[in-house]
């Protein structure tokens, strides 16, 4: 029976989102094409989302999220995959 690995990534990235300085803490693991993103709002209230990857572009996976992060969606896809060309 061969042995499979798959890569656990995380990552934190300091993003400027709606004129502030944000950090997003990114996490992908097992083999499925989605991250789980966490950051802070300016109340220190935690924000969870995910991003999934269709038709090769990193997607918002909620829509109830504030402005500062859906405006910046194309920010996210780029950040990922800066991070995963370092894996291939």
């Amino acid at each position: 029976m061969p042995i499979k690995f798959i890569r656990n990534i995380q990552f934190t990235r300091l993003l400027k989102t709606g004129g502030r300085l944000r950090e997003f803490n990114f996490r992908k693991s097992g083999a499925e094409e989605k991250f789980s993103v966490d950051t802070v709002d300016d109340r220190g209230n935690r924000i969870m989302f995910t991003m999934t990857k269709a038709d090769g572009y990193w997607r918002l996976g909620n829509t109830l999220l504030p402005a500062w992060i859906t405006d910046y969606e194309g920010l996210l896809h780029e950040n990922i995959e800066e991070e995963l060309s370092h894996f291939h």
